[in-house]
């Protein structure tokens, strides 16, 4: 119960309000309609105006928090998945610093739609083993105006720096998805010499990169070559014999083909994030790194063969095996994201302003991360129709389920209530002078460079 413990000690206002606000998120049956529905729980000895006035009023030391929830790390692999998931507030005309965020559709189009809302970008720590679990160990809001590869890479340094600290000589690896750029995580994270990490990214099926340019013959006029040969992805003539490879057959996706070519790099150019900040008249960084091509003959999403293409680089000794099967599992953030909406109720308050919010989605985390604690100590309550499960097969759900049979039994650091009368309220005949103030969405434009 030490995480109950200090998950006390990071709340700084409200804290007593706030930590049975998290009891009642993790005791409550079913999914939560509004905030006021917490008060139903003998785990909030509160009113409902306390729960809106801890929201409003409370505090979370954040720093502490990302501490405490890297110290409840549970022994797997040390891969981490980066996504950013959408909080759609479409109607929220007096909440600020709602962005252009793109949700599942509901008429069943693949690519979505885009609603207003806030952006949220999480970092889970998954298992190798085929199941719905994940270790939320960081998450940050992404402001409209803010790059989320420039954010994850921030947030990513910092997990470095904790793992450093906690389990030395780990190198992690992170997996990124096709909206990020691997490019800048390489030259932000992976080639610090302090807290070097692996990373993981997509890339696009036509992306070109070079090999290095043969050494200069001495006397030979001119600069030596920046970019040797040409390596283009959609062209299969311009690949030269893997560096790496590897053929297996796995249960799920049966057989799997892997190849790797080291020593490539893009072409820098002056429009690279990584690259704003050097000199003018200084040419940018070559960043090198390895290309990896998975060929899956089916997946989750598609029955036909498909190809991915990653990018990857690290202070460590590439590994085929590891890198096709943590970037495959970095899909299961996605679990994580439903079942924080669906039955943690992360996006079901109507808060106004996104300090609220942050401060909600920290209590979603560190209810998450309890379950996950909990999850040897449930007794599985499952129903007639449902298969059994043991506690190493227990889903989230079905460890909710029980947490409510659990949570009598653990000691809570929070301070009852002392009981008052109300207050008087609003005078009769008092009516607000200044209305609330309406915020417009931020559309983020592309910047458009002359010729």
């Amino acid at each position: 119960m030490e995480f109950r413990q200090g998950w006390y000690q990071c709340l700084t206002r409200w804290a007593d309000t706030l930590f049975e606000v998290t009891d009642a998120v993790l005791t409550t049956p079913g999914s939560l309609a509004s905030l006021p529905y917490l008060t139903l729980e003998p785990a909030l000895r509160r009113g409902w105006g306390s729960v809106y006035a801890s929201l409003s009023r409370g505090r979370v030391d954040v720093a502490a928090v990302r501490d405490l929830l890297i110290g409840a790390l549970p022994g797997w692999w040390p891969v981490f998945a980066v996504d950013v998931t959408a909080w759609p507030r479409p109607e929220a005309g007096c909440s600020p610093r709602r962005g252009m965020c793109r949700v599942p559709d509901p008429g069943g189009d693949r690519r979505g739609r885009v609603v207003p809302g806030w952006a949220y970008q999480w970092v889970c720590q998954v298992s190798a083993t085929p199941d719905s679990w994940t270790a939320p160990v960081d998450v940050v809001r992404v402001d409209p105006e803010d790059n989320a590869t420039e954010v994850a890479c921030g947030q990513m340094s910092a997990v470095v720096r904790g793992l450093a600290r906690r389990r030395p000589g780990v190198v992690p690896v992170f997996c990124l998805d096709a909206g990020y750029c691997p490019i800048t995580a390489t030259a932000r994270v992976a080639s610090d010499p302090h807290a070097p990490a692996r990373i993981i990214g997509r890339i696009r099926r036509d992306r070109v990169f070079y090999a290095d340019p043969p050494a200069k013959t001495p006397g030979s006029p001119g600069r030596p070559k920046q970019h040797g040969d040409r390596f283009a992805c959609a062209d299969p003539t311009t690949w030269p014999d893997p560096t790496h490879e590897m053929h297996t057959v796995d249960d799920t996706h049966g057989p799997i083909h892997v190849q790797a070519w080291t020593g490539l790099h893009p072409k820098p150019g002056p429009r690279r994030r990584w690259a704003a900040k050097n000199t003018k008249g200084l040419a940018a960084p070559i960043i090198r790194g390895t290309v990896v091509r998975i060929s899956l003959p089916r997946t989750v999403e598609a029955s036909t063969p498909q190809t991915l293409w990653l990018w990857t680089a690290g202070p460590d000794p590439i590994d085929l095996d590891l890198i096709w099967r943590a970037y495959l599992r970095r899909f299961a953030i996605e679990h994580t994201n439903r079942f924080i909406k669906q039955h943690l109720a992360w996006t079901t308050p109507a808060v106004r302003h996104p300090s609220q919010a942050d401060l909600w989605t920290w209590i979603v985390a560190a209810a998450h991360t309890q379950l996950r604690l909990a999850r040897t100590l449930i007794t599985d309550q499952r129903l007639p129709w449902e298969r059994p499960l043991t506690t190493t097969t227990l889903t989230p759900y079905r460890v909710r389920r029980g947490f409510r049979s659990l949570h009598p039994h653990l000691p809570t650091p929070a301070k009852p209530p002392k009981p008052s009368r109300p207050g008087p309220g609003r005078p009769r005949g008092s009516r607000n002078q200044q209305p609330t103030p309406r915020h417009k969405t931020i559309i983020k434009r592309r910047r458009r460079t002359k010729r």
